[in-house]
């Protein structure tokens, strides 16, 4: 039996990650989240815990579900130095790793990405421990996720943007990223390059653009919006002046593309992972009001941080070179959310 590591395993991505390698594997999987920003296991596994050994926490009744809450830059410096510091220190025999999916990040939308850039700028620290540790103690495939803040912000302008595709971020030829955000995902992406040219790691990168789903916390515009639509708030409050657009993809296509990705591309390469579609934020109050039923007035909030005008995909290099296409509509996707938030709110 294998034993997966996710890093940020309590996180939006992570903990759908987790979630969907206990049901769609019989491997172990080993999580570990300092839950500054991630939530307990507790609150959102639907398995028992059965027992605690030394801090971790051990979920399920076929114990495959192993907690750790710690700060992921301690462990995975440890485990440089000594492959066997989870053996020596927690007693469990997890050594050698299957997948590592990697998530620990510093995130928080947009008000952390212009409010506190130098505490984003903490993700490099978190990559430079991670990236050593794959290098030296090699698994078998390791997901890195970029982001879509990586491209050039000059091709998202509301005068001139185009739809992103893969070949737009070009490291001899730079752009300006997205902030530090933008800035350490670009670096990460270079370094998953080097560990597989250098190192032989087998490593999978993705750029995944606005996901969202029905777990997301409120810190995030779309489960934001959500509830103000639940509350049947007038007026309805919007970030600037709300015709800045994204391209929402629903996490569990996110999932889905990440594991068909995983067994085609171990060389570092980067994906978009999107709908391939520019959707303003207008048009996501008009569904999720429509789907409360009322017409409310809308409000610009123009001093908030929006970030650039628009930002969408080319989804045509995933479509060709590995099949795959995302399924969820924005429109189902987003009734999802309500409908998840009228059962909290309502």
């Amino acid at each position: 039996m294998k034993v997966h590591l996710i890093s940020g395993g309590c996180g939006f991505v992570g903990r759908n990650m987790v979630k969907r390698l206990y049901r769609t594997t019989q491997d172990k999987i080993f999580f570990i989240d300092d839950l500054s920003v991630g939530t307990d296991p507790s609150t959102w596994l639907d398995h028992a815990l059965v027992g605690e050994k030394n801090g971790i926490k051990v979920y399920g009744q076929d114990e495959r579900l192993y907690f750790l809450k710690a700060d992921f830059r301690d462990v995975v410096h440890a485990l440089s130095v000594d492959p066997e510091y989870i053996k020596k220190t927690y007693g469990l025999d997890f050594v050698d790793f299957g997948d590592i999916y990697h998530y620990a990040a510093i995130v928080g939308g947009r008000a952390k990405i212009d409010g506190d850039p130098m505490m984003v700028a903490l993700d490099l620290s978190i990559d430079a421990e991670f990236f050593y540790y794959i290098t030296r103690h090699k698994p078998d495939r390791v997901l890195y996720p970029s982001s879509s803040a990586a491209y050039p912000i000059n091709l998202q302008t509301e005068t001139g943007a185009i739809a992103l595709a893969e070949h737009n971020i070009d490291f001899n030829n730079m752009g300006q990223p997205d902030m530090t955000y933008g800035w350490s995902k670009l670096t990460g992406e270079y370094l998953a390059k080097i560990a597989a040219q250098y190192y032989g790691v087998h490593i999978t990168c993705i750029r995944p653009f606005s996901g969202y789903g029905e777990d997301q916390d409120l810190t995030y515009p779309i489960p934001s919006l959500a509830k103000r639509a639940a509350l049947k708030e007038n007026p309805f409050e919007v970030w600037g002046t709300g015709y800045q657009g994204r391209d929402f993809v629903h996490i569990d296509d996110v999932i889905d593309c990440i594991e068909v990705a995983m067994n085609h591309i171990s060389d570092g390469t980067a994906i978009n992972i999107g709908m391939g579609k520019l959707t303003s934020f207008r048009d996501i109050i008009e569904l999720m009001t429509g789907f409360a039923g009322y017409n409310p007035e809308i409000k610009q909030l123009l001093d908030k941080p929006v970030g650039v005008h628009s930002r969408y995909c080319d989804m045509s290099f995933v479509e060709k070179t590995l099949g795959w296409k995302a399924k969820i509509s924005v429109e189902e996707g987003m009734r999802r959310v309500y409908e998840a938030t009228i059962q909290k709110f309502s």
